[in-house]
């Protein structure tokens, strides 16, 4: 999906036999490079000036020179979704229950392939994701479990100015639906916890605080120019603006972490994440962005009803 001030968190994706490496050598630290200049994500993905997608967008491969930055990450699941925390709270009992409700989805579009992430509803395969992490898709997508179980997807349907798709994986049964928490109830302070695949490193967890609530995209960096993990602009995302309030966190999350979630300390959902500020002049990064899940729901079910 073209971003325009939202950030898709997207990464490039991986060859199981890559005729060269499966990633670029890593490029100079951020601060040190000047940031491409994109249009905005429409709706979640798209913050206003400065975002970029995270969990929710997914990153094209060939198309980002940028590697994700990698600031506080608190966990790095393997492939079979095992752990370690480095922080004073159990981050690695709460990634231990959430991971098998995360997925990685990829979507290959005209323009090449996208990591993204999502969260299992339902144990017979609907999936919640970005918007932006299925934009342009060619055909099925591909998701991917904590486990390394693989199914084709039909996008059901994608709300592009909230930035929400539902996807439903074929013959699926016996999928650990994630547990849903209460948006409105999250307060500044309280502890999170960040699961998705940036850079197509699936299972990678990382932990934070809710650093605000009820923040309005629209008025985040208006004096910067977004910034797209994917490299990618749209007209369309030009002129919509994102729609809602998002809940702003310091967990890290970067490029692939677009449509995977942002929990609380019980293993419950309340976010989507899905933008990440990253300012042109520089300074300390750690500002994401994810969609309140009472929010995401609503959504979720309007697809659903057509």
């Amino acid at each position: 999906m073209d971003e325009n001030r939202q950030n898709p968190l997207f990464t490039p994706q991986q060859h199981e036999q890559p005729a060269a490496p499966p990633f670029y050598p890593a490029p100079p630290a951020p601060a040190a490079r000047k940031p491409k200049r994109l249009a905005v994500l429409v709706s979640a993905a798209a913050v206003a000036a400065a975002l970029v997608g995270g969990v929710g967008g997914a990153a094209l491969v060939g198309l980002t020179d940028q590697a994700p930055a990698s600031s506080s990450t608190s966990a790095l699941g393997t492939a079979t979704g095992q752990t370690v925390s480095n922080s004073g709270s159990d981050v690695s009992s709460v990634a231990q229950q959430v991971l098998p409700s995360v997925v990685q989805v990829n979507t290959t579009t005209r323009e090449g392939e996208a990591i993204g992430s999502g969260v299992i509803l339902s144990s017979d395969g609907r999936i919640l994701t970005n918007a932006h992490v299925v934009d342009g898709a060619t055909g099925d997508v591909t998701i991917t479990l904590s486990d390394g179980t693989k199914y084709q997807a039909t996008v059901l349907g994608a709300d592009t100015k909230a930035d929400i798709a539902v996807l439903q994986a074929k013959n699926a049964s016996g999928l650990t639906a994630a547990k849903l928490g209460d948006s409105s109830q999250v307060q500044v302070g309280s502890e999170v916890v960040a699961i998705g695949s940036p850079a197509g490193l699936q299972n990678t967890v990382t932990s934070g605080i809710v650093s605000a609530v009820g923040r309005q995209l629209s008025d985040v960096g208006q004096q910067e120019q977004p910034q797209s993990p994917f490299g990618r602009t749209s007209s369309q995302q030009q002129q919509q603006g994102p729609s809602y309030t998002a809940i702003q966190t310091d967990a890290s999350i970067n490029q692939g972490n677009s449509g995977g979630p942002l929990v609380n300390a019980n293993g419950q959902v309340i976010g989507i994440n899905s933008s990440i500020y990253s300012p042109s002049s520089g300074g300390s990064v750690g500002i994401g962005f994810a969609i309140p899940i009472n929010d995401a729901i609503k959504i979720v079910e309007q697809i659903e009803q057509g």
